[in-house]
């Protein structure tokens, strides 16, 4: 993984939106049309989603990808962390 520090922002920004909506990562999964595990790899950054996970994902949380993918600036984040 290039990004590790990055992919774990990203996944703790996932797990803020679903905790928000008050969904199990079960739930989130199910609208989102993935399994559960892959909402589990993402929040804990064992797994960076691909595109087709991440636009899954928007249209079950209702978001536009801009609005999604501005978790902080991932772009910014020291990748040696």
């Amino acid at each position: 993984m290039k990004n590790p520090a990055g992919v774990k922002l990203f996944g703790a920004h996932l797990r803020s939106l679903r905790v928000t909506k008050g969904w199990s990562q079960q739930m989130l999964a199910d609208v989102a049309n993935v399994e559960k595990s892959t909402i589990k790899r993402i929040e804990t950054a064992a797994f960076s989603p691909t595109l087709d996970v991440l636009i899954s994902l928007c249209r079950a949380l209702e978001m536009e990808m801009g609005d999604f993918m501005s978790c902080a600036d991932i772009t910014r984040v020291d990748s040696s962390i």
